[in-house]
């Protein structure tokens, strides 16, 4: 297939760039940082955000945007939500008219609470026919090192979701295709809130059976604002759905997860981002969900506990308390 260039070399970035070398595929990575780019050159690893994963010879790494993206059929955006738009401002002169546009990040934008592909649309128009979001259930430090891993290639347009399937397609790496783009995006952004209450809970010692109870709570809420919104309600109960869910809450790999693990077990927010040294795409988007689901008055109550600790400063005590305290509801109400 024709050449893909890959922009972001974090670990997403980094070892989707692995997965395409394994097949033999053209592939260039571009890196913002300088220093970070001849680091990764000379010891062909990415220290910082992918260790122990080799990058083999046939991935090219550059600091040069416009050859990046020279000649590129395929370009996969592996930057953080909320810098995506940004990048895409960089970009937009130097894409081929026909190139593929390929989005890895989860989240809502914080200020117009839009989703991914509605960014992309406003900033480069006429794109939905060749946007694909790659979502799913995915770590980058198992597909770097090839662990088995099943994902989804979502489009409004069935045929550039194919392209993408083939293009990262391979027996360790198996992806699926769908046209929901509105629940795709959905559960993909809004389970990262849930993760951060998911780590809060175990942070705060709570057990399984609150766990269980949380992610099965979280996927009604997140279900429920992504029908408002047009979704399909089959979306929900796939790999970008409960798949994404469960490895995002359960897993150490995730950052989200983490990042709540701390705030239940008494560290305070900035400490935390400092630490961890990486985005955690759930804080922001918690802000934005919540903007939005206010807006279209859609009840979102775990989000709107987890939005009251990152942001008003509730103990996460309280922020449980209030949840288990609220009026009485059957499970059959879907707006319950």
């Amino acid at each position: 297939m024709g050449k893909a260039a890959i922009i972001g070399a974090g670990s997403w970035g980094t070892a989707l760039a692995v997965s395409l070398s394994n097949k033999q595929q053209p592939v260039t990575l571009w890196c913002r940082n300088a220093e970070q780019a001849a680091d990764m050159l000379q010891d062909r690893e990415n220290k910082k955000y992918l260790p122990e994963v080799e990058l083999a010879d046939n991935i090219t790494i550059t600091t040069d945007l416009a050859d990046a993206l020279s000649g590129a059929e395929f370009v996969v955006f592996a930057v953080p939500s909320q810098s995506l738009r940004e990048t895409l401002v960089k970009c937009k002169p130097l894409l081929a008219e026909d190139a593929i546009l390929i989005n890895t990040a989860k989240g809502l934008e914080v200020g117009t609470n839009l989703r991914l592909s509605q960014v992309v649309e406003e900033v480069i128009p006429g794109t939905a026919e060749r946007f694909v979001a790659l979502y799913g259930p995915s770590h980058a430090e198992e597909v770097g090192k090839g662990m088995l891993t099943t994902i989804v290639a979502a489009s409004v347009n069935q045929a550039a979701a194919d392209r993408v399937q083939d293009l990262f397609m391979s027996p360790v790496f198996r992806v699926y295709t769908n046209t929901d783009m509105i629940g795709v995006e959905i559960s993909g952004a809004t389970k990262n809130i849930i993760a951060l209450a998911a780590g809060i809970a175990n942070g705060l010692g709570l057990g399984d059976n609150a766990k269980a109870g949380l992610l099965t709570r979280g996927m009604a809420e997140i279900s429920r604002l992504g029908i408002h919104l047009g979704a399909n309600p089959l979306t929900f109960s796939g790999l970008t759905g409960i798949g994404d869910l469960v490895v995002t809450c359960t897993s150490q790999h995730s950052r989200n997860y983490r990042c709540g693990y701390a705030l239940g077990s008494g560290k305070k927010l900035d400490e935390i981002l400092v630490e961890m040294g990486m985005v955690v795409e759930g804080v922001k988007t918690t802000k934005a969900t919540v903007e939005l689901s206010r807006e279209l008055g859609v009840p979102m109550p775990i989000a709107e506990q987890v939005y009251s600790v990152l942001f008003e400063g509730m103990a996460v005590e309280e922020a449980v308390h209030l949840l288990m305290t609220r009026n009485k509801k059957s499970e059959e109400e879907f707006l319950s």
